[in-house]
């Protein structure tokens, strides 16, 4: 839509209407929106004085910070594409993604220092565009002299509305956000003010969130979940963030009894550490009124570890190039257990084979979606946008069935599945299965070459501590639960699995040192 509005408008309603309101509390310190956008229009007037101008993309590499949410909404008022660059990555993927964006500005924490020094010269970032930030007051980093201070040059700006020669409108884009680079280089999606403003209403739906209410919620801000599922929704809706550096599990569960928190939000793998813990069970955690939770795989055991607890935690689904799709409403956790529910307000989904036909419920096929917040586009990749954006429609790359309620279930990603024997194996239902092993904590499986069947299965597993399996025990806890051709004929033991920032695992690069030579226990070949 061309209609002058954008996303920076949420911090300026909310200065205006609620100024004295608390926005966030960042390390307990608390930040009233007054205060916030006071911030945003001095990030906004140093980033006009640096010349740039609408359109152009501006990169962070930085931890989660108010200055962070500052550099957002200032990029938003003035039109310009933010783009949030995971702080895990090593010099040479940053690189990768600041020329594939042709950033015209960094700012960065002092911990990555090395990382952009090393790089700076590889990449087409002026030399007056590069910005330092100390990540606590207490940090003893000095500024290198090819960069400016951020705290310098900003507190030296004025702090009214920011004054605009081309205003910001509605299909503007906002942000690119890369992928994880699960598979292949990472692919920036292009991410509009639209589809934003559609993504913090279908949020609001999912939580109910109301002013008043306290968000808990540790997400990497550079992560789409992190920006548009928590802090976006949070502000616009006037809800209260607890915000931190990082995650950790103690003081997660400590957050939520020391603020109240009444709406909490932490993927499987979190929850795992913060139920490991035993913090938990510590606390007052009482207020806590929705969780949600997921992004990966999640065994059934743990919804149950946290019902005894009086939290009942909502499944989701969704991808960069489209979060916040469905939710598995409140009242159905347990008799729906393993949905991700249904689609949202604002968006259409279905399964469908690759004839392009409409599957119906109990078939498995591609998920596929449609509406307002779906991304534009892949920056600069007109090829793999069209194979995955076809007249409007998503190709997710999930396969999935719905059942004859509408309830939709994931059964893993096309890519991972293998054919062994003629037979398609969709590794993610035996690793649900084996999650449910008393032994097991966290377990992927992938496809890798058999000689006989073609592809047969491999599984890494990480016990939980003290604990020991073997290739037999396996077998013999899958017999009877599925037919042996899904079976995994081989097993490596593993005290971790490569994880992306948002703890998913990377299968590509399992699959890339043991898809076709790969090694296993020794103890395991003589079982």
């Amino acid at each position: 839509m061309s209609i002058p509005w954008g996303v920076g408008t949420i911090i300026y309603k909310r200065a205006l209407n609620t100024p004295n309101k608390t926005a966030l509390i960042f390390d307990d310190k608390a930040v009233t929106y007054k205060e916030l956008n006071l911030g945003v229009n001095r990030c906004a007037y140093m980033l006009q004085k640096k010349g740039l101008k609408k359109g152009d993309r501006i990169c962070v590499v930085l931890l989660n910070c108010v200055e962070f949410l500052e550099m957002y909404f200032a990029a938003a008022k003035l039109g310009l594409i933010f783009v949030p660059l995971n702080w895990r990555l090593v010099g040479p993927e940053l690189q990768y993604q600041l020329n594939d964006c042709e950033a015209r500005l960094v700012l960065f924490h002092n911990s990555f220092l090395g990382a952009i020094d090393l790089i700076r010269n590889h990449i087409k970032v002026e030399e007056d565009k590069f910005i330092f930030l100390k990540s606590d007051s207490s940090d003893t980093s000095v500024c290198p002299s090819w960069a400016d201070d951020y705290t310098m040059v900003t507190e030296k700006m004025s702090s009214d509305e920011p004054e605009l020669v081309n205003p910001v409108v509605m299909d503007d884009p906002l942000a690119i956000v890369y992928t994880s680079g699960v598979t292949g280089d990472p692919k920036g999606a292009v991410l509009s003010h639209e589809q934003t403003f559609f993504k913090n209403f279908q949020v609001g739906f999912y939580t109910g969130a109301v002013e008043g209410d306290v968000l808990i919620a540790q997400m990497p801000l550079f992560h789409s979940g992190g920006l548009f599922i928590i802090a976006t929704p949070s502000i616009m809706g006037g809800i209260v963030m607890i915000m931190r550096s990082w995650f950790d599990p103690d003081q997660f569960a400590e957050d939520i009894e020391r603020y109240k928190g009444t709406v909490v939000f932490a993927l499987t793998t979190m929850w795992k550490m913060i139920l490991d813990s035993g913090k938990l069970d510590k606390v007052d955690i009482s207020s806590v009124k929705t969780v949600v939770g997921g992004g990966e795989r999640t065994p059934p055991s743990l919804f149950d570890e946290l019902a005894k607890r009086g939290l009942y935690m909502q499944q989701g689904f969704g991808q960069t190039e489209n979060s916040a799709m469905m939710v598995l409403p409140k009242e159905d956790i347990h008799r729906k257990m393993g949905s991700i529910g249904k689609p949202g307000f604002f968006t259409d989904i279905w399964i469908q084979d690759t004839s392009g036909k409409r599957l119906p419920p109990g078939e498995v096929g591609e998920i596929v979606a449609q509406g307002p917040t779906v991304m534009s586009k892949y920056w600069n990749l007109p090829e793999q946008t069209k194979e995955t954006l076809v007249d409007g429609v998503l190709f997710t790359g999930d396969l999935g069935y719905i059942d004859e309620e509408g309830y939709f279930y994931i059964v893993d990603r096309a890519k991972d599945m293998y054919r062994s024997g003629g037979e398609n194996v969709y590794p993610a239902e035996i690793e649900k299965i084996l999650l449910g092993h008393k032994k097991i904590s966290m377990v992927s499986i992938i496809g890798v070459v058999d000689d006989k069947w073609g592809e047969t299965g491999m599984a890494f597993i990480v016990p939980f501590k003290g604990q020991e399996i073997t290739l037999k025990e396996i077998k013999e806890f899958l017999s009877n639960k599925v037919a042996k051709y899904k079976h995994p004929a081989h097993v490596k033991i593993m005290t971790e699995l490569p994880l992306t920032a948002t703890m998913k695992v990377k299968k590509a690069e399992l699959k890339e040192k043991y898809g076709r030579v790969f090694e296993f226990d020794e103890k395991d070949k003589k079982k």
